[in-house]
């Protein structure tokens, strides 16, 4: 049998406003697509550069020109490729591309459980305490809303929302902005407002300092966590991690993590970056064993792609087969 050919490419998808969080604002999702094809079927897969660990779509682009001729299934794809966007891409290619060749829908072939409808958390990027609050006021039909902290003035931003929604369920992100002498205090801000999660407030390089903090709301890891090599570190420092497709290296690695997660009776957030449906699709089929889902991504941008995701009032819908998987 003729092996199928590996494509590859970049896109940009406008949002609809700029999206900010602690490090630095985009305007626009910056996306890689890969395409398996044998002439018949056609497999897709999408994956976003994470710019925090030095990728770039341009650098993604060459990774899976480098191996395309070395890979023919995803059986040996982690042989070539380190997780990351690449290894995402290409790996939710091969899922999809295998769909479509037996008929078969992803979630049976990976033996996981029927996807389930679920409702996604809707960012709040960071800004003034106002502007967010105002902000989380303009969207009542949205249960849970997850609040892009930054450091100084988050104490403000979360009372802020909170007065503004008082019946939301409240999530924060600090993207690893908040200090070791900061951290208790805003915890304890966190608890009075009744926030559900923190995800990520320490620099990843300083988990160990949590170790002596009391968690009155559970903590999530995200930048610290990529694969399930690292859940023995960090399940005594962690209630949660944050499980995205493109750190973890795919859906095959996503699900290797979310299993290794349980084991260690941590909680599970299923994450994506800002991105179109065709990226989000894949992690949908981890939504039933998800505490917490933020696939907001194609919800932020000005316009996603055919046959995207369906969504209505906060909650979001497996992929039908015209999409992905």
């Amino acid at each position: 049998m003729t092996a199928p050919t590996i494509e590859a490419r970049g896109e940009t998808w406008p949002l609809k406003e700029a999206f900010v969080i602690s490090r630095g604002a985009k305007t626009a999702a910056e996306v890689v697509v890969v395409t398996i094809s044998d002439g018949e079927h056609r497999g897709r897969g999408e994956a976003v550069p994470y710019a925090r660990y030095g990728e770039t779509v341009s650098g993604v682009l060459d990774d899976i020109r480098r191996v395309a001729g070395h890979v023919s299934t995803r059986t040996n794809l982690a042989t070539y490729l380190k997780p990351g966007a690449a290894l995402n891409a290409l790996d939710c290619a091969f899922w999809d591309f295998e769909s479509k060749c037996t008929g078969v829908r992803v979630a049976e072939l990976a033996a996981l459980a029927p996807p389930v409808a679920k409702a996604t958390s809707f960012t709040l990027s960071l800004d003034a305490p106002a502007t967010m609050a105002d902000k989380a006021a303009q969207v009542p039909h949205l249960s849970l809303l997850k609040l892009k902290l930054g450091g100084p003035g988050d104490g403000d931003r979360m009372r802020a929302v909170r007065a503004a929604r008082p019946d939301a369920r409240l999530l924060v992100d600090a993207n690893e902005a908040w200090t070791i002498d900061t951290i208790e205090n805003l915890i304890s801000v966190a608890a009075e407002c009744g926030i559900e999660l923190i995800e990520q407030p320490l620099p990843a390089d300083q988990d160990e300092a949590l170790r002596g903090i009391d968690r009155t709301v559970p903590i999530c890891a995200d930048e610290s966590v990529h694969t399930a090599a690292d859940i023995p570190r960090l399940a005594a420092l962690y209630d949660a991690v944050n499980v995205k497709l493109d750190k973890a290296g795919g859906l095959t690695g996503a699900i290797a993590l979310v299993r290794e997660a349980r084991r260690h009776d941590l909680k599970i957030m299923v994450g994506s970056m800002v991105a179109t449906s065709l990226a989000v699709a894949p992690a949908m089929l981890l939504a039933s064993e998800a505490d917490w889902i933020d696939l907001d991504g194609p919800l932020l941008l000005a316009h996603d792609r055919e046959h995207g995701l369906r969504v209505e009032n906060g909650i979001i819908y497996p992929p039908e087969p015209e999409l992905w998987g």
